[in-house]
């Protein structure tokens, strides 16, 4: 198994860009799966971990309803906002400026076969980040992502995930609020849920912080839980 992980930070680039970067990576780690099978070889598979921002843009999933967007084009030019139909699992979700989207594409082959572990590790890397910062977080029954209060009326989403899989081999990944304006969450039903609110790390803690500074420690515990060697790289896209 190689747990040998490139890490990427991609700064902010437009949502498009990212995706066809990411299904190209996904193709090659998928490609070089096929050719070890149709070789009888086992030459290690890559693994990435990708940190990003966006611009403003809306993303709807697989089996999310276009509905839950609330904005009609002029909407979505007024707000400066784009919108696509993706293939991730999951629902309608905002990423924009202050938000850390990361696309960790890995062969799970790597780590474990198992999709909803790798969906709860991804989650506890934020639960852990945030106590970091003395957020107690959890998981809220009967859905993915992190949340603030989930035992309470209370609840609220701090990081959306969506994920998807072939051969094993992951794309898309999580939205962690840190420094996100919420009001763009009010022109869509965040994950096809109604009655629960959003939140970010600044709004909790009453400050701006360091996206830098979140970025290392997120890394850290994503590297702990799955075992990761974090190779650091420039993208080359």
């Amino acid at each position: 198994m190689n747990k040998k992980v490139f890490f990427e930070d991609w700064g902010n680039v437009d949502y498009q860009e990212a995706w066809d970067w990411q299904e190209r990576i996904f193709a090659q780690i998928v490609q070089q799966k096929t050719d070890n099978r149709l070789n009888g070889t086992d030459s290690p598979t890559d693994n990435y971990l990708i940190f990003v921002e966006h611009p403003h843009v809306y993303t709807l999933g697989k089996s999310g309803k276009a509905e839950n967007l609330l904005l009609d084009e002029q909407g979505l030019l007024d707000k400066q906002a784009t919108y696509y139909k993706i293939n991730r699992g999951g629902d309608i979700t905002y990423h924009g400026p202050g938000q850390l989207v990361g696309y960790p594409i890995l062969d799970l082959d790597n780590f474990f076969t198992d999709i909803h572990l790798y969906m709860r590790t991804i989650e506890e890397a934020v639960i852990r980040t945030l106590a970091d910062y003395e957020i107690k977080a959890g998981r809220y029954a009967g859905y993915t992502g992190v949340w603030l209060d989930p035992d309470n009326e209370r609840a609220r989403k701090i990081c959306a995930i969506g994920v998807r899989a072939s051969r094993w081999v992951t794309m898309h990944g999580f939205a962690f609020n840190i420094n996100t304006d919420l009001n763009y969450f009010n022109n869509i039903v965040p994950c096809g849920i109604d009655d629960k609110a959003v939140a970010s790390l600044q709004g909790e803690l009453g400050r701006e912080v360091p996206m830098a500074e979140v970025k290392e420690r997120l890394k850290k515990h994503f590297a702990d839980l799955f075992g990761m060697e974090l190779s650091q790289q420039t993208a080359a896209h």
